[in-house]
């Protein structure tokens, strides 16, 4: 079947699924939601704690080796089925449609980030005050062991101040998130929290309740604004005194972490967090382009975005990071943090160290609003197309649609609402933790390399990007789906399970056996997907082991490979795997 019929055929069978009215939406997506959180708060400190400059050489290798292949085997099967992320396995290989349930039961626990937006939202209305709350010890909420930013300051008091804590330490802790003393004490909801958890939830709902339709429109500001509030952030923290030194240590390389394996992981495990991949976003993209979009370009500019966004953001958080250590007196080192430790500890304090600090955590805290923004209403509508497409006619009627889309938000509501309680934050890291780990993310990539690499086949998946694109991918691609990617994730898999260690909180509090067993449930929930969902049709396909296996593992919905199955089953005779193909 050639383009122009294969094209003709996707409008006719998915012509009500809609489309993205133009190349520039589809790129403002997939950028907003690919460009997020982990751009600015978990690359620089990787950087930094693995050796610098040096640790570009392991994410660079494994940016080429395995980001970009896979962000292209993603997009373009997308674009190729036309489907979500489950049904689309039926046009690839039915046998491994289980990969389709992991990746959602995966977004299901993606959902609960909405909380960073949250707090982020939170933090932006307090940033409006004549005095920062955090910079001072002359609230409420405040302890006596409190030290407010001009006693923190002094170097004298920095260097004996034991059994104390930063003022900015007890807003996060005490007047934000009540922190209560575990899981087992989830105590009241925080109303505050509560509304501006409903505010993020309705912003999402009419974000996507139109399908691409709106979600496209929108990304024409969540998607450029941080990159405008980021310049703004850039040019101030490198004008600060002691910015250099802050950048000297976040870029000096030391050549010895490279003989860490950590390292190798950590950063593997940036580039599937940061480029999104094996998790079902990037195939839902995908699937809203034309047939004939050039995926195999689009995945190279966008993978060059994502990183250079990262490398970008290294600056700004670290020439902040080290005005701050000259202020106090102290390294880099001391004051260097990641995740809701840099976002929400270290840098809203910095800020109130600058003139005009109100101006300078309103534009931080805007961008960290508008970062998250874009990454959950992408994950939302993905779960909501992939649901769609496996019912249909259930779903993608108009009414119907916004009626299903509104169902999903205010649930959703009503379940995070255990997450802004005085114990939410333990349920919240519980389910980071074990909800879409590593292994997960691992486990879920060797399936489907092995799906499309090997079963599917690499030489008719790169035939099929030649056909949309009119170029032909490099062997190179065909060698990282069938070899290296399944390799390399394998041993990670393997040294995830080898290294395992419980989590702990602020490395004290230890969680309860009952949660570690819950976290445990939610890791398998996604990964048993795979093999539950092939014995299952294994089971329920009739003929013998090969005959089922045949059946299994030759896509369904084209049209010719259904007679071929049909006949098979009426004949009870067996094909050689391949031998249905479009061309």
């Amino acid at each position: 079947m050639n383009r122009e019929l294969r094209k003709a055929e996707n409008l006719r069978r998915h012509g009500d699924r809609g489309q993205w009215a133009s190349k520039t939406e589809y790129i403002l997506v997939v950028a907003g939601n690919v460009v997020g959180l982990g751009n600015v708060w978990r690359f620089p400190y990787l950087c930094y704690k693995n050796g610098g400059g040096a640790f570009l050489v392991p994410y660079g290798l494994l940016a080429l080796v395995c980001g970009i292949p896979l962000f292209l085997m993603e997009t373009s099967s997308g674009q190729y089925t036309q489907e979500g992320f489950i049904t689309c396995w039926r046009k690839l290989c039915p046998l491994a449609e289980g990969i389709g349930y992991g990746f959602f039961m995966m977004k299901l626990y993606d959902f609960s980030y909405i909380l960073i937006q949250v707090w982020a939202l939170f933090y932006l209305v307090f940033s409006f005050k004549a005095q920062l709350p955090w910079a001072s010890c002359d609230n409420t909420w405040n302890t006596a062991s409190c030290l407010d930013l001009q006693i923190l300051n002094s170097t004298n008091v920095t260097a004996t101040a034991i059994n104390t804590t930063s003022a900015a330490t007890e807003f996060w802790e005490r007047r934000m998130l009540g922190m209560s003393g575990g899981i087992e004490e989830l105590g009241s909801v925080r109303w505050e929290l509560a509304l501006c958890l409903l505010v993020s939830w309705v912003f999402c709902y009419f974000s996507i309740w139109k399908g691409v339709r709106s979600s496209g429109k929108v990304a024409y500001f969540t998607a450029t604004f941080p990159y405008v509030m980021l310049l703004i952030l850039l040019i101030r923290g490198l004008t600060l005194p002691g910015a250099w030194e802050g950048i000297y240590f976040y870029l000096y390389p030391d050549i010895n972490h490279l003989a860490n394996l950590e390292v190798w992981i950590e950063a593997g495990s940036q580039i599937f967090f940061s480029y999104s991949l094996t998790i079902g976003t990037l195939n839902v993209l995908g699937s809203y382009n034309d047939y004939n979009n050039n995926c195999y370009r689009d995945c190279f500019w966008l993978c060059l975005l994502n990183s250079g966004t990262s490398f970008v953001a290294g600056f700004v958080v670290f020439s902040v990071l080290g005005f701050m250590a000259q202020k106090q007196g102290v390294s880099v080192d001391n004051v260097a943090e990641s995740g809701p430790g840099l976002a929400f500890i270290a840098y809203p304090q910095a800020t109130a160290m600058m003139p005009l600090p109100q101006f300078w955590s309103v534009c931080f805290f805007l961008m960290l609003i508008l970062l998250s923004v874009d990454t959950h209403f992408v994950t939302v509508e993905s779960v909501i197309t992939s649901v769609s497409d496996l019912f249909p006619k259930m779903f993608r009627a108009p009414v119907k649609h916004e009626i299903f889309v509104l169902v999903i938000c205010s649930s959703f509501f009503l379940i995070h609402l255990i997450l802004v309680t005085e114990g939410g934050i333990y349920v919240f890291q519980l389910i980071d933790y074990y909800g879409c780990t590593r292994a997960c993310q691992d486990f879920m990539t060797v399936c489907q390399c092995l799906a499309i690499g090997w079963i599917f086949g690499a030489d008719r998946f790169s035939t099929i990007i030649e056909d949309m694109t009119s170029q032909k991918p490099s062997i190179f691609f065909k060698l990282c789906w069938k070899y290296v990617i399944p390799l390399l994730t394998s041993i990670s898999f393997i040294l995830y399970l080898v290294d395992y260690q419980h989590l702990k909180i602020n490395n004290w509090y230890i969680y309860p056996d009952w949660a570690y067993a819950l976290g445990w449930t939610m890791t398998l929930s996604s990964v048993l997907m795979v093999p539950l969902w092939a014995v299952g049709q294994m089971c329920l396909t009739p003929g013998t082991f090969k005959q089922r296996l045949t059946i299994l593992c030759r896509p369904v919905d084209n049209p010719a490979c259904e007679t071929e199955n049909s006949k098979q089953r009426e004949e009870g005779t067996t094909l050689e795997l391949g031998t249905c193909t479009e061309s």
